[in-house]
Formats: C-alpha cells, sequence, structure tokens
C-alpha cells in the first residue's frame, strides 16, 4: 500500500479544507430570468463547473482529478421545481441518479469519436472535460511527472492503450458525471470491461501482481477523495458499487485476478469506497467465499452477494433479454439493473407493508370468520396501495437532462420502475399473531388485542411479550410463518403486474428498504407483532430486529423458503455476526460456507456485516478515536461516526449471529 497516499486522502483529509473552493453565484435565478432551456441549464453550468475546477497533482499519486469546487448550484429555482411538482412525479432530487453507462466503449474510443453525430450539448460537455483535462496535462508538465504527460496527451481525447490509462479514463468520466449533477454513478462489472487492459499489461510484464495491486488501491482511494461531496441520504451512501465475477453470454464463470486483486486491495484499504457486490453461482468454490470472507471479517460490510442462477432468469421472466440479464449489475445498493443500455428508476417507491397489513388486521378480526378474511383484506390493500403508488408515478416522471450521460449510454432499451417492499418480516409476524392468537389458540379476544395497539401497549405487558418473544416469526425457520411472507410477495408482485408506466416499462416488485426502515416504522403505531409504536423494521429482507432465531442457518432456511422470481427488484438478507466470532477455529471457512449454503438454497441475495457492539458504544462516546469503524447500513457501508444517531442505533440493535 502507498502509505502516503492513504495517510494523505483517507487518514489527514486536510486537502478538503486547503483545495477547496464555492462558487457563490445563484445559477438557478440566473438561468430563470435568462429563459434558459433546461438542456441548456445543465449543460452551461458543466461549463462553468469544469473552467471553475483547478488541477492539482501530488508526486505520491498515479490515478488523479480532486474536485476544488465544493458545491453544484442548483440549475433550477424552488419555485420552478414546485411548479414541476405540480404537473408531474420528481424522484429524489430530480436528476438521473442509479445507471450504469457504457464506460468500456468511451474508455476504448476516446471522447473525440463521441463528437461524430453528436448534438450542441453533448459536443459542448465533451469539449469542456477535455479542457479541464488540459489543466492537468499543464499541472503535469509543470511538475516534470512525464507519466501523467503522456496519459493526458493520450486520454481522454483518444482510446486507452493499457490499464493505467484505462483506469485514469474511468476516474474522468466518473468525476465528470458527478460534476454534471448525476449521482448513485455505479460502477458496473469492473473485472470484465477492465480486464483486457490489465490482461494486457500483466502479460507483457508491465505488473506483477504486487505492482499491479498497488495501483488498483490508488484508484481505489481515488473513489473517496471527493465522496463527501456526493448525494445521499448519509454519509457513505453514494452509488460507487462495483461488481465483481458473474458468467458471460457464454455461461462462463468472468471471476479472474483482478477480481482476486479487487477484493485484496479493499481489504488493505479496509475504505467504504468502492462498494464491492459478487456475482456467484452453485458452481461457485468455497475458496471465493474464503477469500470475500476476509472483508466481512474486517467489518467492511461488503461484498453484498447476487446469485445469478436466481437472477438472470427472474430478470428474463420481466422481459430482459438473456443477453443484457446475464450482464446485470447493481444499482446504488441492491437494485438489479443493466449497464450500457438500461434507464430504469429501480426506487421510484417503497411500500410500507406492516402499515398496510396493520389496516387490514384492525378492519377485519372485530368481525372476521377466519384468518383468510384477514389474508384477503392484506390484498385488497396492498392492491390498493400499489394502484396509488402507480397513479402518482405515472402524473410523469420529470427528470433533468443528462447530456454527458447520454454520450456514455447505448439508448434507453429498459425504461422499468421498481419499487421496495418494506418491512416484509414486521407485516408476516403480525399477521402470524393473528392467526395463532386470535383464530388458532383463541387465547387473546380482537378487542384486546386493538386496545393494546390503540394504548401502545401499556396497560398490557403479558399480550406484549406474547407477541413480541414467545409468537413464531420469520427467521426462525417455521413454514407456516414464512408461508405468509410468500402470499405477502406474491401479491405485492401481482399487483403491479400489467401496469406500464408512461416510458412503457413494466413496475418490478422488491425486497429492498432503503431507509425506510426507519422512516416508514416511524409513522406506524404498535403492531400485532409486538412491536411498539415508532420501533423501526428489520432492513431490507430481514428478521425483525427483537427476533429470538437458533442462529444464522433457521434465518437462512426461512428467508430462502420461497421462491423469488417475482419480486426480483433486489433486496438483500442481512445477517449480522458478532466480531468475536472470527477468534474462533475455522470461523473463516464456516462463514464462507454459510454464504454457499444460502446461494445453494436459492437465496437471491446476502450480505454480512461483522459488527462489535463494544466498539459502537464507545464510538459513540468517543467519536474521534473511532474515525475508521466500518459498518453496514441497508445497501452500503459507512463509517459509523459519520452516521446520524438513529442509524447508529439501529445497526446496535440489529442481531449478532454466532457459527
Amino acid at each position: 500500500m502507498n502509505t502516503t497516499l492513504y495517510n494523505f486522502y483517507i487518514q489527514d483529509r486536510s486537502y478538503r479544507e486547503t483545495y477547496r473552493k464555492t462558487i457563490d453565484r445563484d445559477l438557478a435565478h440566473e438561468f430563470s430570468e435568462a429563459g434558459l432551456s433546461d438542456e441548456e441549464r445543465v449543460c452551461r453550468r458543466f461549463e462553468i463547473l469544469c473552467e471553475a475546477e483547478e488541477a492539482h497533482i501530488h508526486d505520491f499519486e498515479k490515478i488523479v482529478m480532486l474536485r476544488t469546487v465544493k458545491n453544484i448550484p442548483d440549475c433550477f429555482t424552488e419555485e420552478e421545481w414546485q411548479e414541476r411538482r405540480e404537473r408531474g412525479f420528481i424522484h429524489e432530487n430530480g436528476y438521473v441518479s442509479n445507471l450504469c453507462p457504457n464506460y468500456a466503449r468511451v474508455i476504448s474510443s476516446g471522447l473525440l469519436s463521441c463528437l461524430e453525430g453528436a448534438d450542441e450539448y453533448r459536443t459542448r460537455v465533451i469539449n469542456a472535460i477535455i479542457s479541464l483535462t488540459d489543466k492537468y496535462l499543464a499541472a503535469a508538465k509543470t511538475a516534470e511527472r512525464s507519466d501523467l504527460v503522456e496519459i493526458f496527451t493520450q486520454i481522454p481525447r483518444y482510446g486507452a492503450r493499457n490499464f493505467r490509462e484505462a483506469l485514469q479514463f474511468f476516474r474522468i468520466l466518473h468525476f465528470a458525471l458527478w460534476l454534471e449533477g448525476d449521482y448513485h454513478n455505479t460502477v458496473g462489472r469492473f473485472d470484465r470491461f477492465m480486464y483486457p487492459y490489465f490482461k494486457a499489461d500483466m502479460d507483457a510484464g508491465v505488473y506483477d501482481e504486487d505492482s499491479a495491486l498497488e495501483l488498483i488501491e490508488d484508484f481505489f482511494i481515488s473513489f473517496n477523495k471527493d465522496s463527501d461531496l456526493y448525494f445521499g441520504q448519509q454519509q457513505g451512501d453514494n452509488g460507487q458499487s462495483l461488481v465483481l465475477g458473474g458468467i458471460d453470454e457464454s455461461g462462463k464463470d468472468c471471476y479472474n485476478l483482478l477480481s482476486k486483486l479487487c477484493l485484496r486491495a479493499s481489504m488493505n484499504l479496509k475504505v467504504i469506497d468502492p462498494k464491492i457486490n459478487l456475482r456467484v453461482s452453485k458452481s461457485t468454490p468455497l475458496s471465493v467465499y474464503e477469500e470475500c470472507t476476509n472483508l466481512t471479517k474486517a467489518g467492511l460490510g461488503f461484498p453484498q452477494y447476487s446469485n445469478d442462477d436466481v437472477v438472470i432468469p427472474a430478470l428474463e421472466k420481466l422481459g430482459y433479454s438473456h443477453e443484457d440479464a446475464v450482464n446485470y449489475v447493481v444499482a446504488a445498493c441492491w437494485e438489479f439493473i443493466i449497464p450500457g443500455c438500461g434507464n430504469d428508476i429501480p426506487n421510484i417507491c417503497a411500500l410500507n407493508l406492516p402499515m398496510i397489513t396493520d389496516a387490514a388486521i384492525r378492519e377485519t378480526i372485530p368481525t372476521a370468520k377466519d384468518f383468510d378474511e384477514v389474508l384477503f383484506a392484506v390484498r385488497d390493500k396492498i392492491f390498493d396501495e400499489c394502484e396509488a403508488m402507480i397513479k402518482q408515478v405515472n402524473r410523469g416522471v420529470l427528470v433533468a437532462p443528462s447530456p454527458f450521460m447520454d454520450i456514455l449510454r447505448d439508448g434507453k432499451k429498459y425504461n422499468n420502475f421498481g419499487i421496495h417492499g418494506c418491512g416484509i418480516a414486521a407485516a408476516t409476524d403480525a399477521l402470524y399473531s393473528v392467526k395463532q392468537h386470535i383464530f388458532d389458540n383463541k387465547d387473546v379476544t380482537p378487542e384486546a388485542l386493538i386496545e393494546a395497539l390503540d394504548t401502545n401497549f401499556e396497560n398490557a405487558p403479558e399480550l406484549l411479550h406474547l407477541l413480541r418473544y414467545e409468537t413464531p416469526k420469520m427467521g426462525q425457520g417455521r413454514r407456516l410463518v414464512d408461508m405468509l411472507a410468500g402470499f405477502i410477495m406474491d401479491d405485492f408482485a401481482d399487483a403491479l403486474k400489467g401496469h406500464k408506466n408512461t416510458a412503457g416499462g413494466r413496475f418490478r416488485a422488491g425486497t429492498g428498504t432503503a431507509m425506510f426502515y426507519l422512516w416508514h416504522a416511524s409513522e406506524l403505531g404498535a403492531t400485532a407483532d409486538g412491536r411498539r409504536a415508532g420501533e423501526p423494521f428489520g432492513a431490507n429482507f430481514s428478521p425483525s430486529l427483537y427476533i429470538k432465531t437458533q442462529g444464522p442457518l433457521s434465518v437462512i432456511d426461512s428467508f430462502t423458503s420461497n421462491k423469488m422470481a417475482k419480486v426480483m427488484n433486489g433486496g438483500p438478507l442481512t445477517l449480522e455476526f458478532d466480531s468475536a466470532i472470527f477468534n474462533g477455529k475455522d470461523s473463516l471457512r464456516k462463514v464462507a460456507s454459510l454464504v454457499k449454503y444460502f446461494i445453494e438454497r436459492g437465496g437471491h441475495q446476502l450480505q454480512l456485516n461483522s459488527v462489535s457492539l463494544e466498539a459502537m458504544k464507545a464510538a459513540q462516546e468517543n467519536p474521534e478515536l473511532y474515525k475508521n469503524l466500518v459498518v453496514r447500513i441497508w445497501g452500503w457501508s459507512a463509517y459509523f461516526v459519520e452516521l446520524d444517531k438513529e442509524f447508529q442505533d439501529h445497526v446496535m440493535m440489529r442481531r449478532e449471529h454466532t457459527v
């Protein structure tokens, strides 16, 4: 590892104060008063930012480019945003996000080749980024960095000729996307599109494994230079997701030496970016899982695993061609998207399943003759809520133009929208509580349950204990409970089936939550699973926080008991392990075997977190001593001390498993 580089960008971080400046211009009002079109606004802002950026090169870095402009002024006034909200649907902050462009094409051909057939705006943004990189060429000459002079003389005008030029070219493209205002720009199948450059240099003896690893580490550090400036719900939520492994169109496994070195680079650096995602299958050997488990042991919260055996056929059923489905990547967190030609919005809305279930329970149990009436009521409410969301979205999604992203993608072949299914375990547990205690055992009356829910169990501690701790729950490997989860997921998928969005795409059901495991929960009172008012749900496709499990195997058995093909928007099972388990003999192999077991049982997506409750408590008390403590949140990793307390507390509440 280049310790000087690491200390400068990761440990010290004083460069953020030294080199950065703020643009003190109200571009939104300037553009509005000038009556500029949306395209002109985005393009002109990009030109202004490129012009304002300064070039800084340090003698200890090989992959350069550093944001020197802190802020990206908005293109539109608040009044203009409000007008847009009134006539259409604004997703998040209204700019392009969660896409994976075709980096490989531009890296291989160069930006000048993209000028052919380009309109005015694409031409201008290409010229703007070339002008910015020319500043780096000039700075390299001044610093007498002949290596960088050679690189910036070639790229980005022309295609990369070797591994280092390809890495630097990627940095330029990725830098430009963020500067344009796009966000959650994902990396894609890095070990596929970079492998030809890597292999050619390795075969030519330009690098050995050690020197190649050092270059990859330098490249990985570049993801962290500006990440504090990137848009996200929390620090670390920036979408810099990198995918390794997986099969190609012929079914061949693409895991290679570059894949291994990427894992090793993450292990050495222990930084939160890029987030590693590994595509695996039943044929993936245990040795690969063992390599990956080293990162889990280090507490990085990745790699996140996606199962090709399950995901690819499910995507094909959703209308993706086989050629595109086998090339899938993940969006900012875990949603499945197609690089290059995908224009999906995989997180357009979120369905509050515990709220729906609670409403159905309250309405039906006073008069229902059997439990089926409750299930039918849940189904009806899921359909009603999905119809309302679809109607809201289909007012028309308004997204600001992105000429630079348009340069990097091959059209908009897919325009599907994904909807999160939030709190599946909490909804399932509440339904099973009603089934067991109201209809089967008849040991709780409908009136007593509703009164307890209305009063947040204040006068019913025995009932709270019964529902919270003694009633079977999803994650305990109980088939009757897990079947209810299957009903909920099927109803969710069926409610979206056949609907088209205004872009002609489908709606996709998923098992993720994003931040809604806190937001949705805060809006909901006490529920029949023994959850008190405001208490959070489990993140993503995971058990409730207070469940008594028999260990991780029972959780995996529950969460792989249903077929997931109909809810393939993405959303992983998340397992938390006490970091002390890795002190045990053969612990690495045991955890790796657990991941392999999950994949072999047909699990679709999995993420693991190694946590220490004692370390997190200490970090809350003395954050300055724990700056590098990493935890997994919902689909990304973060430095614990940079999180808001509600996110810290949720991680601390999650169950720690042993193997």
